[in-house]
């Protein structure tokens, strides 16, 4: 008798031999990703952004390199360079000091490369939106006497929000697609999973659309969320439509 092919909800059970669960899996590992690279991007940008504002012009100059360069060069070239070079170099220090060598682990490699991608995009988002800031508003905290700390939590940073938050959410949601890149060093997120799960079965039509749902979700719960971020950063201003 001839075998019959499984069905749909077979294919997609979270417990073998579906592979449900494997596109959760890989979906979970999508968002640490994706949580753990914005994070360090928004400190790389915040960082960067201060330091083109600085007025130094060494450090102005350094910066302007880096955010050109990443902006410039393909993002897929950018992960597989920095995570095989950045590895490579921090071996050869460590065996240079005497140390042995160690293996990267693919998470950690995959947030601190895109990451540092991140970076370079916020850099500039969060550069606009405080060079956005009435001046006045700056003066006058400086003349209440704030010092620099104080006048960023209070002054700078509710200002800049609801004039950088509307880049932030699109960088968000474009490091959600980006974290699919990172299966070329060999961490398994949701496009890789979905990829295996699409050579085991041959059912790749199947797979993919519903990774493709996983993605569709993923950005529909973000939305909702951005919108309310902004809602609450924007109250007391008028609303955008």
């Amino acid at each position: 008798m001839a075998s019959t092919s499984p069905s749909i909800f077979e294919l997609l059970a979270p417990y073998p031999p579906g592979w449900g669960g494997v596109l959760l899996t890989g979906a979970a590992a999508t968002l640490a990703i994706s949580a753990g690279a914005f994070a360090l991007g928004l400190v790389l940008g915040l960082g960067g952004a201060l330091g083109k504002l600085s007025g130094n012009r060494f450090g102005l100059e350094l910066l302007n390199v880096y955010t050109t360069a990443i902006r410039a060069i393909p993002e897929l070239i950018l992960i597989v360079g920095l995570y095989y070079a950045g590895t490579d170099g921090l071996n050869r220090l460590l065996v240079s000091l005497g140390l042995p060598p160690v293996e990267v682990n693919g998470f950690i490699a995959a947030v601190a490369v895109l990451g540092f991608v991140q970076g370079a995009y916020v850099t500039e988002i969060l550069r606009g939106a405080i060079l956005a800031i009435p001046v006045g508003q700056i003066e006058a905290a400086k003349a209440f006497g704030m010092g620099p700390a104080l006048r960023f939590r209070r002054v700078v940073l509710p200002a800049l929000l609801p004039n950088a938050l509307p880049g932030l959410a699109n960088l968000w949601l474009s490091v959600t697609k980006d974290s699919a890149l990172v299966a070329v060093v060999g961490y398994q997120e949701l496009a890789l999973a979905t990829r295996l799960a699409g050579a085991s079965t041959k059912q790749y039509f199947v797979f993919f659309l519903a990774s493709a749902l996983l993605y569709l979700m993923i950005t529909l719960v973000s939305n909702a969320g951005f919108k309310l971020l902004e809602r609450r950063v924007r109250r007391g201003q008028p609303a955008l439509r």
